[in-house]
């Protein structure tokens, strides 16, 4: 008898690679057999922004399968992608099960864990008979709304096609927070088309996390007692990378500048000011300049993660003389090793977009944020961070829909001057730090482990 062999299948975006390739080290370093499956388009990227010394390919077997998009498509159409991965990657996974069994001999799939908008990848586990289990990125309360659409849509809050029929505050349990109709995730997408293709892949999710045998969350019960107490089915492992002692993700579609942390090093500790959108959000002109104006008003130390696809023609979208203002205690990269930044001592708070991924790396290393949600669950997000955890500040937006320099300046003003963020977010640290490493949530992910080593 071989040992364990897992397959692990991402959503192909950012935000959900990390984390899910981030809990396949782990179950590597637990004797598990770990293949990894990323998209033809995904896998390039992810291997050419490996370091030398990242050694997660001696660990995990990193492999690839179609999208069923074609090589120029647009990936952030996210309409044709779902359409396209709905229609190819079933029978690609499955294709890909039966050459890995065909070759591994005893090492023979035993079990699939799949992102938790995958559903047919739990179905292709079913249909074939392995072990499933359903890995959720997301906070477990965005999880929830999800496995509520049937209930939203019986209760007349959307139509079948996920339109907003209802605009008013729902709270599903006095235990959870309440969130408003128009912040549901598939709200934010504008094209009704695209939305009603979301809206159908997330009214699923509500069937194939019933078919799963197990259902993790990258969370911890001290980040979401209400939900977990909702939903005690969903378990919490996470936040993984707060486990990690390296502080050091891999997985990245771009390389990092990792030479921002020698600048960290010659910063005043709890000085300077950390801004980062994640990979998708875009900003325009007017936006970008104001946030540049507000980081310059501050006269404080500041890194700020620019993409080059964050702007049209981002050379030409600083305000006229702004970088040369700044040089002395501004600095601009286009990727950076976020980890280690947020657990640098010189860090003193974090301009977020509020991913999950960033709330839970900014609370694990007790970092105060800054909140600038965009789209899906950023606001469910800013909501935890701002009401339930109070461990940061959120922005107004003026008449026009833009966020202002005084309003930027002002704000970080107020989270910088005002230590009680600090001391809270210390305190939470504290709570999540002791539940990965030896709390309810390292309990939890020994028992999945067992789970799956008993044949």
């Amino acid at each position: 008898m071989g040992k364990p062999h897992v397959i692990v299948i991402p959503y192909p975006a950012q935000g959900r690679v990390l984390p899910l390739l981030e809990f396949s080290q782990c179950l590597a370093n637990h004797d598990i057999k770990v293949t990894f499956v990323n998209t033809e388009f995904n896998h390039e990227k992810v291997v050419k922004s490996l370091s030398d010394s990242d050694n997660v390919t001696e660990l995990v077997n990193m492999v690839s399968i179609k999208d069923g998009m074609e090589p120029g498509d647009d990936r952030n159409d996210f309409g044709k992608l779902t359409e396209a991965m709905d229609r190819v990657m079933p029978g690609e996974l499955e294709s890909l099960i039966e050459k890995i069994n065909t070759k591994e001999g005893d090492d023979k799939i035993t079990c699939v864990i799949a992102d938790g908008l995958l559903g047919w990848a739990v179905e292709v586990a079913a249909k074939i008979g392995v072990k499933k289990a359903s890995f959720w990125p997301a906070a477990a309360l965005t999880v929830i709304s999800l496995l509520n659409i049937p209930k939203l849509v019986s209760d007349g809050i959307v139509d079948s096609n996920g339109r907003i029929l209802k605009n008013q505050m729902i709270q599903f349990s006095p235990t959870i927070p309440p969130m408003h109709s128009t912040n549901f995730i598939w709200a934010s997408i504008d094209d009704q088309a695209t939305q009603k293709i979301i809206f159908n892949m997330l009214s699923k999710i509500s069937i194939t996390s019933k078919l799963s045998d197990w259902n993790i969350s990258n969370s911890s019960h001290d980040l979401e007692p209400g939900a977990f107490s909702l939903f005690p089915n969903i378990r919490p492992v996470g936040p993984l990378l707060a486990g990690n002692r390296l502080g050091k993700s891999v997985g990245h579609f771009w390389p990092e500048d990792s030479d921002c942390l020698a600048w960290l090093d010659q910063q005043p500790i709890n000085s300077v000011i950390y801004v980062a959108f994640g990979t998708l959000t875009i900003s325009d002109k007017t936006q970008f300049e104001e946030l540049a104006l507000g980081l310059e008003l501050t006269n404080k130390p500041f890194l700020w993660v620019v993409r080059q696809d964050i702007a049209t023609d981002i050379d030409e979208a600083y305000p006229k003389g702004f970088k040369d203002r700044v040089h002395n205690r501004g600095r601009m990269v286009s990727w950076a090793p976020q980890q280690q930044v947020l657990s640098h001592p010189s860090v003193a708070c974090f301009v977020s977009h509020c991913g999950w991924n960033s709330a839970i790396e900014g609370v694990s290393n007790g970092v105060p944020f800054l909140c600038w949600p965009c789209y899906a669950d950023h606001l469910f997000n800013q909501f935890y961070i701002c009401d339930e955890w109070k461990v940061g500040l959120e922005l107004n937006k003026d008449e026009s829909g833009i966020i202002r320099h005084a309003e930027i300046k002002d704000k970080l003003e107020n989270l910088l001057s005002d230590k009680s963020y600090k001391e809270r977010v210390l305190n939470l640290q504290a709570k999540t730090m002791d539940s990965v490493r030896g709390g309810r949530s390292r309990e939890n992910l020994n028992n999945f482990i067992e789970w799956i080593k008993d044949n």
